[in-house]
């Protein structure tokens, strides 16, 4: 899985792809240590924190969370990011990353 849990939080780790041609979720992406990713392709460039700022408002909008819920933990000038959502793990948002994780599985196989 790409998001961890506990009571209060969810922490995700984003593959990010800036500068292209559309803003989608691509899938998944294991990394050579098996860690999980949810890649993440945004039309801004990765200059003065425009890539971040499209990435959170992305994030905001397909989680249907706040993008004040959304602080980096690690990666703000790296493709690899962890990101802090500060909201409890309903159902509804766990079905929505679980679906977000298996998109991969759906359209590119």
């Amino acid at each position: 899985m790409f998001y961890e849990t506990n009571e209060s939080s969810c922490i995700l780790r984003i593959r990010l792809t800036p500068n292209a041609s559309k803003c989608a979720v691509l899938g998944t992406f294991v990394d050579a240590s098996g860690a999980v990713f949810l890649k993440i392709s945004i039309t801004a460039v990765p200059e003065k924190g425009k890539a971040n700022a499209v990435l959170i408002k992305f994030l905001s909008k397909t989680l249907k969370q706040p993008k004040t819920a959304f602080s980096f933990i690690s990666g703000e000038t790296d493709r690899y990011k962890k990101i802090l959502l500060n909201t409890p793990l309903t159902p509804e948002l766990a079905n929505t990353l679980n679906r977000l994780e298996n998109k991969n599985d759906s359209e590119n196989h």
